[in-house]
């Protein structure tokens, strides 16, 4: 029921791969290599083969290149740094220059921090500067031996535009260059992205360096890769560092060592993971079973591609805004100037950016795996989003940074959205992207004509079955772009007279909420009441209703201190295993126990009194990012969970050890030397709804349902502390701090809904139409509720929250509210 639209992310195996391996190792035993017995000489002659095996998929041989096995491409692309022959600053002769496509991995980039410790210089190159840089250097300069190196991507991990092979023989002859300055140049091809579509051709492409990660072309082993070294370079590599294989002699009372002959066993520092390498022989047979070659992949994977982006480029709002911003160097009519990756940003009717998190929490409701953000590509993203570097900087000081879910700032974009193919990709795995698309974003009127008219031509030349790839030439003619129309090509995928949104209002600021509250009221405003107060002792089971409870210094008294873990002690949520709402914890506090309930199951009580005695085994989890001392409740009560939710897990708790810091926050508009204590909580002590807002968003739903929710029903849904009575819908997202009674608390933002919102929690059914009618009632954004924190209890007396007492609110002059910090799964789960 999956669809996985993340192939440049990671490649999924086949189950033929894994058969084919756990056969070869029933039936072989494999001993270290650096050992002489017969079962090591196997394990050494079998990695000798799966060299062999890797070069001819490359055509190329042993004669030319070199194989280092590394764990991966980033290793791969460290060594390079740390052994290239580099000439630093401040010698007698020229010094080196490390240069790189801004449209480059991380993993590229962050070479130049080994560059910059050795005073080599490093120089980012925009690709439209290197189409632009065919200049010959001087003859009188061209007999400069200084080593240069130059990097770029075969395949943008970003954007799928493939640049030109060319570049590496123009570069390495001196036809092109970089940067005008006397030396030789080699080029390393970052190929990770490329090769797991498309075939690379050593024999006429000979670049010095080519670092791949297989994972990304088997799915299978992962934390192995390797770096093809060619031979013209190699004996100029530069090492410091031996480890165990790597030497040929040492001494360990003085400084002596002597390396072994071959690049290979010099550079593959300790044992290799050989059982991996000799899991890439069985990748290579099954690879071309499936397929019938890199080349049929290639076709495959790209037709999917073209027909994804020519219906999702058409697609237009009734206004005739267009559905989404693709982001592309290319219009994708030709599988050698571009591969199978599409990223964009999804629009609303007036061209204002939806943000990527919401795109992919839709997504993940119709079981349909993206990847969000900026991949690891931040010159790309900066590129085609039109990101200054103050944009980056600010946004950090925002609190935003590389991999979190923070998707907008200021109303921009800071990441977007890149759906990729892969070889098991089918059409239906398209089809299936592209229905969701239409059907959370147009109504049925507006997707006909641009979905129907591309169809028909389309599927003729898809192979139906991703395991047959019999159709996969009978692709229509692809217009051939040549290296020199590549250049003229614009970042932007919209040409000029099309329809442009509105730019955004600049110098929009959210304001920090110590500095910009109002405190009064409302003038006029009628009471506002606390209507129902809900704590969760178990994290993302069933709400335990009361009508005044106790406040401890994390929030109310025994919310969420315990949850269930799966057999690797992997935190478990509803969003994946809904059922966990069928599970009703309520909390006795005069016979101090917890008693949990569900349909078909006996009673069963857990002790409120934290059991950290010897018997009790401490352990360190995470809960949204932060670390948690927790300690496992029991066979007993594990044993009743996994019965009724039918897989192995585990009731822990967490500790109520005073020295355990772990779980902490120092949050902004607090005090900077208060750390707020939180259970198991993602976000915050507390989540405050209001039932005016839930009213507001029940009218909404009712109209794209068929049988309308109840108000209770709704209200359970966002698994809110505090519901309140206040007069008017959203407003309490102007809130800055509330007080009830003698309790203070600040606001620290809103509640970023995820789809645990779409699980009745009476029945533990989905229903996708619940955030798809959030995001459309909010806007772009699918925040609702908010997040409050109070300072650590200064009283010896116990502070009660009691149903109907007041709440007094303090009001900020901007309305906008700091998102509290990104986290996989903001909803208080």
């Amino acid at each position: 029921g999956i669809t996985y639209l993340d192939h440049a992310g990671s490649a999924l195996f086949p189950e033929s791969l894994l058969k084919a391996f756990t056969d070869d190792l029933r039936n072989n035993v494999y001993g270290n290599p650096h050992s002489q017995n017969i079962s090591s000489k196997l394990t050494y002659d079998t990695i000798e083969h799966v060299r062999y095996r890797i070069l001819q998929h490359f055509h190329t041989t042993a004669e030319d290149y070199t194989i280092i096995f590394t764990s991966g491409c980033t290793a791969a692309l460290k060594l390079i740094a740390e052994s290239f022959p580099w000439i630093p600053e401040g010698t007698k002769q020229p010094s080196s220059r490390f240069c790189y496509l801004t449209d480059s991995h991380t993993s590229v980039v962050g070479m130049r921090g080994i560059t910059a410790s050795i005073n080599v210089l490093s120089v980012p190159i925009k690709p439209k500067e290197i189409l632009l840089a065919k200049a010959r250097l001087p003859a009188e300069e061209q007999n400069c031996t200084t080593p240069h190196l130059f990097s770029y991507p075969a395949q943008s991990n970003f954007s799928g535009t493939k640049y030109p092979l060319s570049w590496i023989q123009d570069i390495q002859s001196g036809k092109l260059c970089p940067i005008k300055i006397p030396g030789k140049w080699f080029v390393l091809l970052d190929a990770a992205s490329y090769v797991s579509t498309s075939p690379l051709d050593l024999g006429v492409h000979q670049a010095d360096f080519i670092p791949i990660s297989f994972y990304k072309i088997f799915g299978f082993p992962t934390g192995l890769g390797a770096l093809l070294v060619n031979n013209r370079i190699a004996p100029l590599l530069r090492k410091t560092y031996f480890g165990g294989g790597t030497a040929a002699a040492y001494l360990a009372g003085e400084d002596f060592y002597f390396p072994r002959k071959s690049i290979t066993e010099r550079f593959e520092d300790g044992t290799v993971s050989f059982l991996d390498i000799i899991a890439l022989k069985h990748g290579f047979d099954v690879l071309e079973k499936l397929t019938g070659g890199m080349e049929k992949i290639k076709q495959h994977t790209f037709a999917l591609a073209h027909y994804t982006y020519t219906v999702l480029s058409n697609l237009k709002y009734a206004n005739g805004a267009p559905v989404v911003r693709i982001y592309s160097d290319t219009d994708f009519s030709n599988p050698d100037v571009q591969g199978p990756i599409i990223n964009f940003n999804v629009l609303d009717e007036n061209g204002e950016v939806l943000g990527f998190s919401q795109v992919d929490s839709m997504a993940g409701l119709h079981n349909i795996h993206v990847r969000t953000g900026c991949f690891c590509n931040t010159g790309a993203c900066q590129m085609h989003l039109g990101m200054s570097n103050e944009d980056i900087r600010r946004n950090l000081q925002a609190g935003h940074v590389c991999g979190d879910n923070i998707d907008l700032i200021d109303g921009r974009p800071t990441g977007s959205v890149r759906i990729s193919f892969g070889y098991m990709s089918s059409f239906e795995d398209a089809q299936t992207f592209l229905n969701f698309i239409i059907a959370t974003r147009l109504s049925k009127s507006d997707a006909e004509i641009p979905f129907q008219s591309v169809t028909k031509p389309m599927t003729e030349s898809v192979p139906d079955d991703h395991l047959s790839f019999n159709n996969a030439d009978k692709l229509s003619p692809v217009l051939q772009i040549s290296d020199r129309e590549l250049r003229n090509i614009s970042s932007e995928a919209e040409t000029p007279g099309r329809w442009q949104p509105p730019e955004p209002k600049a110098g929009s600021i959210r304001a920090a909420v110590s500095e910009t509250a109002v405190p009064m009221c409302k003038k006029g405003g009628k009471p506002i009441t606390i209507t129902k107060i809900y704590l969760y002792p178990i994290k993302s089971c069933s709400a335990f209703e009361v009508t005044e409870w106790p406040v401890g210094n994390q929030g109310l008294l025994y919310d969420r201190n315990w949850m269930v873990v799966n057999q690797n002690g992997v935190c478990m949520t509803q969003k994946q295993e809904p059922r966990l709402c069928l599970v009703n914890p309520s909390i006795d506090l005069k016979q101090k126990i917890m008693v949990i309930q569900a349909e078909g199951m006996d009673p069963i009580s857990v002790p409120l009194e934290d059991n950290t005695g010897k018997e009790a085994v401490l352990c360190e989890s995470k809960v949204c990012s932060h670390r948690v001392k927790t300690y496992d409740c029991g066979e007993r009560i594990a044993s009743w969970l996994s019965t009724f939710l039918g897989r192995p897990c585990r009731l822990i708790r967490q500790s109520s050890d005073v020295k355990n810091k772990s779980h902490q926050k120092n949050t902004k508009g607090l005090s900077p030397a208060t750390n707020i204590s939180l259970s198991l909580v993602n976000e915050a002590q507390y989540l405050l709804i209001n039932v005016a807002s839930i009213l507001q968003l029940k009218e909404h739903i009712s109209a794209r349902l068929k049988e309308p929710l109840e108000i209770e029903e709704l209200i359970r849904r966002f698994r809110a502390n505090i519901v309140v009575s206040a007069p008017e819908s959203f407003e309490e997202e102007e809130w800055a701090e509330i007080s009830i009674g003698a309790l203070q608390f600040q606001v620290v933002g809103p509640c970023s809904r995820c789809q645990i919102i779409c699980i009745d929690q009476q029945s533990g059914e989905r229903n996708k139409e619940i955030l798809q009618s959030l995001s459309a009632a909010r806007g772009r954004k699918t925040n609702f509720g908010i997040y409050l924190m109070n300072q650590p209890l200064l009283s010896c007396f116990s502070n009660i929250l009691s149903v109907g007492s007041q709440v007094l609110p303090v009001l900020k002059e901007n309305t906008e509210i700091q998102p509290p910090t990104s986290c996989e799964e903001k909803c208080s789960g």
